[in-house]
């Protein structure tokens, strides 16, 4: 098939354009590269079956006609979207609507790459698909929390009323090579700073929760569901459950830091606690994650290693 990739040059972007070519399918990536980067994708300069079109999906596009639309364009990490609040507003209501346009067009199947921030701090544990959260729909996280509910929303919308074959993906912490090392999410800013030799900044005591998934568990994910009929909310993370504080001990294992860790105040609406319920994706779909944490630690030191060592020179020119 002829896939379309928005935000194919970022983290997950560029991870899932290399699982379709390597499934034999060709790939139209878009990306504005506000948060993507090109290094993510120059392995692929030469492939045939690949085109990139810098362009920001907030305004209309049409590349010819495509088979599946993956919708994955959006600042994602903390740091992007405090810095991009307006423009991650905008590419969750007028760019996944001019995404959704695209498949209406060429009735082709539509796969929209959501988040758990949906359930933002949740008082039901772990999170069902069929929770409907507790965000704080005017704090400093709602640029982003609020974009994605909207986006399900409008996706929801156009398969109800205009009939477009439409998946939703909640996506839970994922980590893995590519994810950008200075963009404030919480496995990147530990290995950096182990790394670095640094102290690992923990907020609040560190008892609050996360479930980290390794990206190749989370791409296959999104393929055993875009193969799927299933048009509802699906959980697609680990289940295992981690205390940021163990998360933290669990890097200064796998890089042999000698780092300390120190606390900070906790941020603003900073989530408690988070688990994905993935009965539903083993349904439906046959899938659970491989990976370990730590396993998957090990496979992305490579990675920031590469990342600490290019920093460096960067700050010596």
């Amino acid at each position: 098939m002829r896939a379309l990739i928005t935000g194919a040059a970022g983290f997950l972007g560029s991870h899932l354009t290399d699982a379709l070519l390597a499934d034999g399918h060709s790939v139209v990536g878009v990306d504005n590269l506000c948060t993507g980067s090109l290094e993510n994708l120059k392995h692929l300069q030469s492939d045939p079956h690949f085109e990139l079109h810098q362009h920001d999906i907030c305004t209309p596009f049409d590349y010819g006609k495509v088979d599946f639309v993956f919708n994955f364009a959006s600042p994602a990490s903390p740091e992007d979207y405090a810095r991009l609040g307006i423009e991650t507003l905008q590419v969750g209501s007028a760019g996944t609507r001019n995404a959704l346009d695209v498949a209406e067009k060429y009735q082709a199947g539509f796969l929209h790459a959501s988040t758990s921030e949906c359930y933002g701090d949740p008082t039901v544990h772990p999170q069902t698909e069929d929770y409907w959260g507790n965000v704080n729909p005017v704090g400093p996280r709602s640029v982003y929390d609020e974009s994605k509910r909207f986006s399900e929303a409008l996706v929801m919308a156009y398969h109800r009323y205009r009939k477009v074959d439409t998946r939703l993906v909640r996506i839970f912490n994922t980590y893995g090579p590519r994810l950008q090392a200075n963009d404030g999410r919480v496995i990147s800013n530990f290995i950096m700073q182990a790394l670095q030799g640094n102290d690992l900044t923990v907020y609040g005591k560190g008892d609050q929760t996360r479930s980290f998934c390794y990206v190749s568990d989370e791409i296959d994910g999104f393929l055993r569901l875009a193969r799927s009929t299933e048009h509802s909310p699906v959980n697609i993370g680990n289940p295992t459950e981690w205390t940021i504080l163990e998360c933290a001990r669990a890097v200064l294992r796998v890089t042999g830091s000698n780092s300390k860790i120190v606390y900070r105040p906790l941020p603003q609406d900073d989530p408690m606690q988070r688990r994905p319920d993935i009965t539903r994706a083993r349904r439906l779909l046959g899938w659970e994650p491989a990976i370990d944490l730590e396993t998957g630690l090990k496979l992305s030191l490579e990675y920031f290693r590469s990342s600490f060592s290019s920093s460096e020179v960067s700050d010596k020119q």
